[in-house]
């Protein structure tokens, strides 16, 4: 059966002043939402002895580390119960529930008790909040990507999708700022004892401005679409098994890379590079400025030479280069040298990131298309990309530090079988094709991926 490509209705979003107020709304909970996740992965080195009783700072730091990958677990339920809403309910109205659930998060990490204080209890509430948070950002990134791809106009796609990425590493540059500032304006003592509740505090205020954005925001589901059979269902979802494993396999080696060379990175450069906290901060600023302005630049680069080309480069680049440039951090000499290999890694995945939710969205019909970016895409993430960080650590206490570099590149290969198996989504797309995905994954290579989806 062939589904005809669904663009955004016409009316409202037909003026561009709309449809970049639209672009803003999304984006702006994006920056909130990675803020607090951000924050909480750079602060860890800080909060970690208050609130974990161990003396070894690696163990300490692999309790945090846990706490972080457990809350990418609630990402796949953020994913399915937010995608189920924004498909049937609209996707406004799903990202103004996910807003007032984004709050909650920080609100409770500022203000925990610490070990010493209430016990076994303060880890337990930190994992609640992680928990909380985590299905926040679940529904934040599969229905905000869906609502970018259906706002931007066909040969713009790319760069409209470019600032979902980039407001993400704007959460983290927010964040680096802040804590930057902090480590200025506190001692370690400073930061340690009572200065780290700080910036969760400022998260949890964020998200009462993003409330008032996106009020003004314009629906672009359609009443038919809503009031499907399909809508929303993981009945409708099965119907598209090839598109849905495509999505898992992307975000597996995507997600990797991209939290390897961000949240991890921050952490690596201490433990393993033996780099002053202050100066990797400096440097992880530099060249996650550098990796945001890069965004649009690659996102318009994709409207030309197609997002399939883009995500060939991308796999094969990082298949290729993931142990190299870790190991080369691993052993540099100085801050110039460990920013220009860190940088190294953030282009590589500009490839990625600026297409990262266009691709997905192309392979669904609108009826399943914010449960179909969310859902298969939260599980690769919980999967691969959150636990990043927790299994970089666990192979550097067991002694294997190294190992880590060859899972990121294998990881980086399961992405690039997954690019070499996507069609031409100009033809076959949903947003601007055929729509006729399923008899277009590599004709020839199917055979490839029908077993595994049939399994999964």
């Amino acid at each position: 059966m062939t589904h005809a490509a669904v663009a955004a209705p016409p009316g409202p979003l037909a003026d561009n002043r709309t449809r970049m107020r639209g672009l803003v709304a999304a984006c702006a909970g994006n920056l909130v939402e990675w803020f607090d996740f951000f924050v909480y992965a750079y602060l860890a080195i800080y909060f970690a002895p208050a609130l974990f009783p161990s003396e070894d700072q690696t163990t300490q730091l692999l309790s945090t580390a846990a706490i972080f990958a457990v809350g990418f677990l609630m990402r796949p339920l953020g994913g399915w119960l937010f995608g189920w809403l924004a498909d049937t309910r609209g996707r406004k109205f799903s990202m103004m529930v996910s807003v007032f659930m984004m709050s909650t998060g920080p609100l409770l990490i500022a203000l925990i008790p610490t070990y010493a204080q209430i016990g076994v209890l303060a880890p337990i509430v930190l994992l609640t909040a992680r928990l909380v948070q985590g299905l926040s950002v679940g529904a934040e990134y599969g229905t905000g990507a869906t609502y970018i791809s259906e706002i931007a106009t066909k040969g713009r796609r790319g760069f409209f999708g470019s600032f979902q990425y980039a407001t993400i590493i704007a959460g983290q540059l927010c964040a680096l700022g802040t804590i930057i500032v902090l480590q200025n304006l506190l001692t370690e003592e400073q930061l340690s004892t009572w200065g780290w509740r700080i910036p969760f505090f400022m998260g949890a205020v964020g998200a009462v401005v993003v409330v008032y954005l996106r009020r003004a925001m314009t629906e672009t589901a359609s009443e038919k679409e809503m009031h499907s059979k399909e809508a929303g269902s993981i009945k409708g979802l099965l119907h598209h098994k090839r598109a849905a494993l495509l999505v898992v396999m992307f975000t597996a080696g995507g997600s990797l890379w991209f939290y390897t060379f961000t949240t991890y990175m921050q952490k690596f450069l201490v433990v393993s590079g033996g780099f002053e906290k202050t100066t990797v901060s400096t440097i992880m600023t530099c060249a996650l400025i550098c990796f945001m302005l890069a965004q649009p630049l690659f996102g318009m680069l994709s409207d030309r030479i197609g997002v399939r080309t883009h995500m060939l480069i991308f796999t094969s680049l990082a298949t290729l280069f993931a142990v190299p440039i870790l190991f080369a951090i691993q052993s540099a000499t100085g801050p110039f040298q460990a920013f220009l290999l860190v940088l190294a890694g953030l282009m590589i995945a500009a490839f990625y990131t600026p297409i990262s939710g266009l691709v997905k969205a192309d392979l669904f019909p609108p009826s399943i298309r914010a449960l179909g970016v969310g859902l298969p895409y939260a599980i690769g993430n919980a999967a691969f990309g959150g636990t990043a960080e927790y299994v970089a650590l666990w192979m550097r206490s067991t002694g294997i530090e190294t190992s880590f570099f060859y899972y990121v590149a294998a990881l980086a290969f399961v992405a690039f079988v997954a690019s070499i198996l996507l069609p031409n989504l100009k033809r076959h797309g949903y947003l601007d094709g055929d729509g006729r995905i399923e008899e277009n994954v590599a004709p020839g290579l199917t055979k490839v991926l029908d077993p595994i989806a049939h399994r999964a």
